[in-house]
């Protein structure tokens, strides 16, 4: 059985930004199908730093104390220096891991530099021509807003204030917040 220090035991019992941020700059997902950890990040960016990092994770406790440790480590930071988090850097900071559980320090900061990518790319395309939408269910961009994602099929609707996609099934619209019409 691993031995965890307090800091560990501390961030896995008491995790710090859990959730999510409906209407995210960036976000990042990613897993080890061997153990079965699952990480998703959340980041909005102001003025090119981390204003806001959330997470969600499925997995073991060192699992989770790390996304808890990686998001107070990103908050605030640029992005230069987010995405200079290291695994040695999380597990140092949580007063280290078992060495079977060094995997998920890496992950932690695979996320979080997963999600600064997809914000990266969301940018740089919308200095490439500008997009109209982004789909509410898998996250892709379009040049024009379809009735239908092409990518994963989900049917759109959209809100009369801002134009973005609608979920189905939710009332508010995920970025302007505007009450949705039937």
């Amino acid at each position: 059985m691993p031995v965890y220090t307090d800091k560990v035991l501390d961030h896995f019992m008491n995790p710090r930004n859990v959730g999510s941020i409906p209407d995210a700059d960036g976000i990042g997902k990613v897993g080890n199908p061997t153990c079965g950890d699952m990480m998703d990040f959340y980041i909005k960016v102001k003025d090119n730093r981390l204003d806001d990092v959330k997470f969600k994770t499925f997995g073991c406790g060192a699992a989770i104390a790390v996304s808890s440790m990686v998001s107070e480590m990103a908050m605030g930071k640029t992005l230069e220096e987010a995405k200079a988090i290291t695994r040695e850097q999380v597990a140092q900071e949580l007063g280290g891991l078992p060495d079977n559980k060094m995997h998920c320090s890496n992950l932690g900061a695979e996320a979080l530099h997963a999600a600064i990518e997809d914000y990266e790319q969301k940018q740089a395309a919308a200095q490439q021509g500008g997009l109209a939408c982004q789909c509410p269910f898998c996250n892709e961009f379009f040049k024009d807003v379809p009735e239908v994602c092409t990518s994963c099929g989900a049917k759109l609707r959209f809100c009369d204030e801002c134009g973005q996609p609608i979920p189905h099934g939710q009332e508010a619209c995920p970025t302007c917040a505007e009450k949705a019409q039937a």
